[in-house]
């Protein structure tokens, strides 16, 4: 996402920052199992919540008004567009955009693939 036009009182504050990403990630029913932000100086913030199902990252320039942010998800469960407009909210975005990439390993049989792995024994064969 590119939000563009944010209130920079909040893209500069690095509690409301990790706060927003976090709820986010909650809002959007992610397992959450790590956060790391770091604050710039003079200004700026970059930070990631690393999910069960991928992660959500920020970079910030309140200078500019401007935050990029990745929502990488994988599975079913997980709402990243909730996600989404949870930070455009948050962030006072006027001027917000969102593109969907879809990545990874993409079945061509249309078969679900599952994002976790499961709990079954796998031999690892390596051809020679």
């Amino acid at each position: 996402m590119e939000l563009r036009d944010c209130n920079p009182e909040i893209l500069k504050d690095l509690t409301r920052v990790k706060e927003a990403l976090v709820a986010a990630a909650k809002e959007a029913k992610a397992t959450i199992v790590d956060v790391s932000f770091h604050e710039f100086n003079p200004f700026g913030i970059s930070g990631m919540i690393v999910i069960a199902e991928s992660h959500l990252s920020i970079h910030t320039w309140p200078e500019y008004t401007y935050a990029a942010v990745d929502i990488f998800t994988c599975g079913d469960v997980i709402k990243p567009e909730v996600a989404a407009h949870y930070l455009i909210n948050r962030f006072e975005s006027k001027n917000p955009s969102i593109v969907e990439l879809k990545r990874g390993i993409l079945s061509v049989s249309n078969e679900k693939l599952p994002h976790k792995t499961c709990d079954c024994d796998v031999e690892l064969r390596i051809a020679s």
